[in-house]
Order: C-alpha cells, then sequence, then structure tokens
C-alpha cells in the first residue's frame, strides 16, 4: 500500500478543497464525496497518471482504500465543470496561504493537446440564447505537426513558475485573442492588480500592447527583429550606442564578434551582453497586426498603424550567435545530404526545416522538356546569420534595461509547466468526448500542476530542490506492506527527496515499521 500520497495531502490541505466542495454541493443529495474522488483523481495523475478507468484498479493500492465507482467520477467531473471559473479562483486564493503569491509579473503561453479521434467536434447550438459555438476539438496548427484535431491550452503563472489561472479553446482559435480574456478574469481574482504582462513574440499583438498599457499595468514582450521596418532594422545593424550589460561601458558589435574567447582575460566578456536601446512608438513599424471584428462577426488581422508609448532593447550574445551557428551548420549539412539524393521530398518547408535552405531550380533551352534541379540557397543562409546573436524585447516600462531582461528571461519556466503536464503527468491521450468531461480532466491536471510547483517552491525555500521525476519515484515508491495486522512494513528505503520531504512536513514517514493507528491519525488530521 502506498503512503506516499500523505505529502500530497499534506500540502492540499492548505487549498480547503473540502470547504469548496461542500459549499457548492449544499442542499443537493449525493451519493459520493467530492472531495475524496478530488483527492485520488489528483494522487493519480501525479503518481501513476492513467485513465479514469484503470485508476479505480489501482485504489487498493492506497492506503485509505477508498470506494467509489467509475459514475461517480463523471458525475463528479461534471460538477466540478460546472463551477470553472469559481474553482480556479478558489484555488488561487487559497494557495496565497501556502506560498505567498506575487502577481507583479503574469507570464502567459499557450499549448495545445491533440486528440485520437477521426473528426473534429460539430458546432453546437445553445437551446436557450441560440449561439452557435464551436466544439471543443478542432483542426489547427499543431505544434508537433499531427493531423489530429486539438484543444487549445492557455496558461497564466507568477514568477516563481507557479500557475495562477488557465484557459480553454477550440484547436483552431489564434493565441492572440486569448490573453486578453483570461487577463480579465485575472483582474477579477486579483482586483485592483497592477501587473507586468509577459509572453513571446506570438502573444505580443497590438491589442495586448494596448490593453497592457492601460490600468497600470505594462508589457515584456519578445519582438522579432525580423519583423522590423528597414529603419528600425538599420537601427539595430548599426553598429552606434551599443553598452554592456554589465556595466553600461561602450562596445561595438564587430568588438564582440571578434575578440578571443578562448582568452581567460576574455571569459567575462564571452558571458556578458551588448544592448541598445530604440524608441519604436509607431505600431507599423513594429510589423504588428491588430484584431478587427467585423460586422458578421468574424474577427480578421490587420497591419496596426497606431501609435504606443512603447520601446525595444535588442541585445547581442556571442555566446549565442556561436549555438546558433552551429545549430544552423548541422542543418546545413543535412541539407547537403538530402541535396545528394538528386530528388529531395517536396513539402512544405518549416522555419526550422533543413529544406529551407534548398531551393528548387529548373532549367529548359527552347524546345526541351525542363530540367529541375535543387541547389544549395546560399543567400538563405546568409540572411539567417545576419540574426545570429541578437535579441529584442519591447516593453513600455522604463526600469533599467537588466531588471527588464531579467524578467523576461523567466519565460522558459512557463514552458516546464506545459512540459510536466504533458510528459510527468500524461496530460494526454484524454479519454473523454464530452466538452464538459475534457475540461473537467484539464482542471484535475491543472490542480495536478499546481500542487506540484507548490511543494516544489516550498522545498526551494527550504533549500532542498527536488526534481519533478524524483519526487515522483519517491512518492510512487513509498510502499508498505501489512505484518500480521500488529504494524506496516517500509518497502521502501531512505533518499535524498524522502529526507526534504520529511524536513518540509515533519511527517515521520522515514521509519522502518509503523503502528496502524499513528498512520490513521495522520490521515484522519488530515481529513479534519
Amino acid at each position: 500500500m502506498n503512503i506516499g500520497y500523505f505529502f500530497l495531502q499534506y500540502l492540499m490541505g492548505g487549498l480547503r478543497l473540502k470547504d469548496f466542495f461542500k459549499e457548492k454541493t449544499a442542499g443537493r443529495k449525493l451519493t459520493f464525496d467530492c472531495h475524496t474522488i478530488h483527492r485520488f483523481l489528483v494522487y493519480s495523475r501525479i503518481m501513476e497518471p492513467l485513465s479514469k478507468y484503470a485508476m479505480l484498479d489501482k485504489l487498493d493500492s492506497y492506503y485509505e482504500k477508498p470506494d467509489f465507482s467509475y459514475q461517480h467520477i463523471l458525475r463528479f467531473m461534471d460538477l466540478l465543470e460546472e463551477h470553472y471559473d469559481d474553482y480556479l479562483a478558489w484555488l488561487y486564493r487559497q494557495s496565497d496561504t501556502i506560498v505567498k503569491r506575487d502577481p507583479s509579473v503574469l507570464y502567459y503561453d499557450c499549448t495545445n493537446f491533440y486528440f485520437e479521434c477521426e473528426q473534429a467536434d460539430d458546432e453546437i447550438v445553445d437551446e436557450v440564447t441560440g449561439e452557435i459555438m464551436t466544439g471543443l476539438r478542432q483542426y489547427g496548427v499543431s505544434k508537433e505537426h499531427r493531423p489530429n484535431p486539438l484543444v487549445e491550452m492557455g496558461l497564466f503563472m507568477d514568477s516563481r513558475g507557479i500557475p495562477i489561472t488557465m484557459c480553454l479553446h477550440p484547436g483552431n482559435t489564434s493565441e492572440q485573442l486569448t490573453a486578453v480574456p483570461l487577463e480579465k478574469e485575472v483582474l477579477k481574482m486579483i482586483p485592483g492588480s497592477r501587473f507586468i504582462y509577459c509572453a513571446d513574440a506570438g502573444l505580443g499583438s497590438y491589442n495586448i500592447r494596448k490593453f497592457n498599457s492601460m490600468g497600470g499595468r505594462a508589457f515584456i514582450v519578445t519582438q522579432s527583429i525580423k519583423k522590423l521596418s528597414n529603419t528600425l532594422k538599420e537601427a539595430v545593424f548599426n553598429d552606434y550606442g551599443y553598452k554592456l550589460l554589465s556595466n553600461d561601458e561602450p562596445i561595438t558589435i564587430e568588438k564582440m564578434k571578434k575578440f578571443d574567447r578562448h582568452d581567460p582575460d576574455n571569459l567575462a566578456l564571452y558571458e556578458d551582453s551588448a544592448y541598445k536601446v530604440i524608441t519604436a512608438d509607431k505600431m507599423l513599424d513594429l510589423g504588428l497586426y491588430e484584431d478587427v471584428v467585423l460586422k458578421n462577426g468574424r474577427t480578421i488581422q490587420r497591419k496596426a498603424n497606431g501609435v504606443l508609448k512603447q520601446h525595444i532593447i535588442i541585445t547581442f550574445s556571442r555566446k549565442m550567435m556561436e549555438y546558433q551557428r552551429a545549430v544552423r551548420d548541422r542543418q546545413v549539412e543535412r541539407a547537403k545530404k538530402l541535396l545528394a539524393l538528386k530528388d529531395p521530398e517536396e513539402i512544405k518547408k518549416g522555419p526550422n526545416d533543413v529544406r529551407r535552405f534548398m531551393k528548387r531550380v529548373s532549367k529548359t533551352r527552347s524546345g526541351e522538356k525542363a530540367v529541375v534541379e535543387y541547389t544549395l540557397d546560399e543567400s538563405k543562409i546568409a540572411e539567417e546569420e545576419k540574426y545570429d546573436g541578437y535579441y529584442a524585447v519591447a516593453t513600455n516600462l522604463a526600469d533599467p534595461v537588466k531588471d527588464i531582461l531579467a524578467v523576461s528571461q523567466k519565460r522558459y519556466q512557463i514552458e516546464e509547466c506545459f512540459r510536466i503536464i504533458k510528459t510527468n503527468f500524461d496530460g494526454r491521450p484524454v479519454n473523454h468526448r464530452l466538452a464538459e468531461r475534457i475540461k473537467a480532466h484539464f482542471l484535475i491536471c491543472y490542480t495536478a500542476l499546481l500542487v506540484y510547483r507548490l511543494l516544489e517552491a516550498r522545498l526551494d525555500d527550504q533549500k532542498t530542490h527536488v526534481t519533478p521525476d524524483n519526487l515522483v519515484t519517491t512518492l510512487k515508491n513509498m510502499k508498505v506492506t501489512n505484518i500480521h495486522d500488529i504494524d506496516y512494513m517500509a518497502l521502501y528505503k531512505g533518499s535524498k527527496t524522502l529526507d526534504a520531504l520529511t524536513q518540509l512536513t515533519m511527517l515521520p514517514l522515514d521509519r522502518r515499521h509503523y503502528r496502524p493507528k499513528d498512520l490513521n491519525k495522520i490521515i484522519k488530521k488530515f481529513l479534519s
């Protein structure tokens, strides 16, 4: 029997979800315990992610041996989805009692989950309003290039990588249309909050930047240098006005590219970056688009020509330049191998596809059939090399450049959140068809992510960082066996992760033997 989940319940107790479900089910006659089902759905998603049906066969492996059926799980999921917004707001408020939340910076990103089904969902007509709504599973642009219907997830997190809230949309929804509505939900959760919106270039449209230039909010978004106007590109590549990020001393990009990086005296310079600040109030110069709603209700994108107070911070890193060139060199070598085949497969060239370095050339003489050849596109390679080492962010903040870049660099944590949901918690496959059940499934995944991140933050605060793999493995391996109904003997050994969890929770779960009444006492304390 597993007792590792005791550590998870220690932390989940602070979320007071028993009170939440008691409040939402008041007056209802239910034949199942919402809190119990919810607890074990979250435990299972973290420690041994399985389908809801398969999870039932594992209930006997937990110390408590809960008793509920598959039908009870489905009815609970319907109830959970019914209170979608209230549930997310509750989680945020209660998580603040476990780890002090800091909403001064909100990081946003989107991902999608593919479904192994043969067709997208049909449109749904609201019986009350007559509104036609798009089904949740729809064909869209897959980051994994899969030809399957998708569901899109948007996620806000704070500067410690702890999620704040999420949204779900049909897979064909434009990412840029999801940020502002979810921000408005955050403003309801945290009235009067003033925060910095931080996202990558794909989620930094004119509408988003404009929204985050009001109400005391600000933005820091990645800016594509390739999409800048020729005037601003000249300012970027003009080797004038650059300074070292470390001490603001003048530096030239030419020097950054040519110094001997193997000289020990240049190590600090190699780790440093050059930067320049360019004023760019005209949106037209940034190659941005704004969302425009037509009379028929369709939303299209048009070139933005508004004016917004902002500036662009351009940075150049020698280390990044060498990394990008090393990656491209490997891609060029792969392209050359394809060229040796004489007839490379004709497929659409993606932004990172090695075939972007190949061009198709047709040669013919009068009266003769054209001969098709493939050659290396040297001009394409040279054009890409111009941007090696450069990076840019747009912002309306007047803070020191070093501080702004430090905020932007933490965006990697939101990618970690998506990786944990998809890889560690097996967010898919999703074994549900109805939109309500799909949403409830992702609410459970979101809760598992929140619990893990809160636990990680508490462990970090006591200087004992634990990776997701080590945490999950430790919790999963914490099994005990019944010895003649007298005591329980541990089938696991000590580890650094177990020591860290014991130090944090003060739960005596690092022993060799346990009396039943001691384990029962721990459970009773959690659920009281």
